[in-house]
């Protein structure tokens, strides 16, 4: 990574000389100590400097490279080792902006050197300048075509300027040289999905068959296209490898769109019995119950998720809709209390209120019923509107009768 300055011009010869000795030994502290004594005897040595920095380098300590390296160019101006060093070091320490002059420096003097490129692609990246990290990129890698960073830079700079198809073949690319970069794959896919362009998502997803995230996310994909049946098999193996709440939530949907009702049940039972507490797994599982005319198991469910969150208007909505369609109007009107103390009550709660009341034979409180939702929907329900004015006339006609 460091570049080492050949020539050193400096007046304390000894103490250089051993500093040089130490760095080829890998003693890194002790030519620290011997540079600095140089660099005591003689505060204009620029090579001195130097090798300090160079030992700071090599002993991760940035925050002490670069004031040195920086005082090697106030002495030299334009040295070219110093340039693409300081550059290194404040990219080391999380400066991309201050490391982006001394390396275009260190470019314009070696254009053809595949380091400064590269590390100014680095730099340029990572402060968001993307188009220009492109262009850098891109001269790297011709000058280096076997280098696996340069055309993960490279990939990255392009996926970021949402150029997607054109980073595909970077990464793999870069995958190609090196197998840690093969997950960023999946990066890729996922910016695919977020843009809507699921067959190329899938076709990424499919390259991962032992990820669960990747199965997860490719079953889902089909789901959405329609294609339960792939779906099925891929969600299969993401539930094997990964029994997650998301996992079987997915695989149970894929079953029911491919009328496998039973399949769906069973794995919506495991779902449950794994995560008892999870309100967002009761309220699937009422509502995939429900969608399988399930009606007593579903208020089971809505009741669940109601108990786990009292104050869910969608639970209770479910819940108290279910209890009227189960002709279980008692506990239907006690669910349809709790939305009202809840502040919610539709013109559609009203109506299941008034038959509740109608067959439970509470007559004056259905005819109140009755007659609210009447008002409330106002020819939004024209078959229930109708036969709330016949149930009211003959409730009115019972009530005066007595």
């Amino acid at each position: 990574m460091w570049v080492l300055l050949a020539a050193l011009l400096a007046q304390s010869v000894d103490f250089s000389a051993e500093g040089l000795k130490a760095l080829d030994a890998q003693k890194y502290d002790a030519a620290v100590d011997l540079f600095t004594k140089a660099i005591a005897v003689d505060p204009k040595d620029y090579g001195a400097r130097f090798n300090l920095a160079l030992a700071y380098s090599f002993l991760g300590k940035d925050a002490e490279s670069i004031p040195q390296y920086r005082a090697v160019l106030e002495l030299k101006p334009g040295l070219y080792e110093a340039e693409i060093n300081l550059g290194i070091s404040l990219l080391r320490s999380k400066d991309a902006a201050a490391a982006i002059g001394p390396l275009k420096a260190a470019v314009e003097q070696r254009p053809k050197e595949f380091r400064p490129v590269f590390y100014l692609g680095d730099a340029l990246r990572e402060t968001g300048a993307l188009a220009e990290a492109e262009t850098a990129y891109t001269a790297a890698v011709a000058l280096k075509p076997d280098s696996a960073d340069a055309e993960w830079g490279l990939a990255q700079s392009l996926m970021r300027e949402k150029k997607l198809a054109d980073a595909e073949p970077h990464f793999r690319k870069a995958a190609a040289l090196n197998v840690k970069y093969k997950s960023y794959l999946l990066e890729l896919a996922s910016l695919y999905e977020a843009g809507h362009q699921g067959d190329r998502a899938i076709a990424l997803y499919r390259e991962f068959p032992d990820d669960p995230g990747a199965r997860e996310h490719m079953g889902a994909l089909l789901l959405a296209s329609g294609d339960a049946t792939a779906a099925i098999a891929a969600l299969e193996a993401a539930v094997e490898k990964s029994p997650t709440a998301a996992n079987r939530v997915a695989l149970a949907q894929a079953y029911s769109m491919a009328k496998q009702d039973e399949r769906a049940l069973a794995v919506t039972a495991q779902l449950v019995a794994a995560e008892p507490q999870a309100y967002d797994v009761r309220m699937f599982a009422g509502r995939l119950l429900l969608n399988l005319h399930k009606i007593g198991p579903a208020a089971t469910q809505f009741s669940a998720a109601a108990k786990i969150k009292p104050d869910s208007i969608e639970a209770w909505k479910e819940l108290s809709a279910v209890l009227v369609i189960n002709q279980n109007y008692a506990e239907g009107i006690v669910a349809l209390d709790r939305l009202r103390a809840l502040g919610v009550e539709t013109s559609g709660q009203l109506y299941f209120r008034a038959i509740s009341y109608d067959h439970l034979h509470q007559l004056k409180e259905a005819l109140g019923a009755y007659n609210k939702f009447l008002e409330t929907s106002q020819g939004k329900n024209p078959d229930e509107e109708f036969k709330a004015r016949q149930r009211a006339r003959i409730i009115r006609d019972q009530l005066d009768k007595r």
